[in-house]
């Protein structure tokens, strides 16, 4: 068995937000104030430049022995209110645990937005769990419903 075990591993999750048209749920990503409201916690550090080449990133400090958190993205494409791809590593106190590369599309579905979010993911040295990043991001895209409720 190899030292520095890697898994590759994909998930796609769906989500339907009513009564809000693709227009409003890519903003919800590309304003930074609204993608701060559902994406970021409390003490985070977070920038967003969204535009194709930009970049977003977050720190997160961790508390009573967690590790910090970083997360660092770069877009690659983004079509308004259609799709949007980033790539993303993320660190744990200066480790890379993960990379991989999400493709979010947004879909006009009959009563809002249908999105449909696939991320291929490449996890280093067991430092992550495919489970917990599927957990995570459905997570986020569950605040994002809260966020569009407003």
């Amino acid at each position: 068995m190899t030292e520095h075990p890697v898994l590759h591993s994909t998930f796609t999750l769906e989500r339907d937000y009513p009564e809000a048209a693709p227009a409003r749920v890519f903003a919800a990503w590309a304003d930074p104030a609204s993608k701060a409201r559902w994406f970021v916690l409390p003490g985070d550090e977070h920038v967003l430049d969204f535009r194709t080449s930009g970049r977003e990133s977050l720190l997160h400090h961790g508390k009573d022995g967690e590790p910090t958190l970083r997360v660092e993205s770069l877009y690659h494409d983004i079509v308004p209110d259609e799709r949007i791809v980033y790539s993303t590593t993320l660190f744990a106190d200066d480790q890379p645990t993960t990379v991989s590369i999400t493709t979010v599309q947004f879909e006009a579905a009959a009563d809002g937005t249908r999105l449909v979010l696939t991320e291929q993911g490449t996890f280093l040295d067991g430092r992550e769990a495919p489970s917990w990043r599927e957990q995570g991001t459905g997570d986020w895209l569950d605040k994002l419903t809260a966020e569009l409720a407003k």
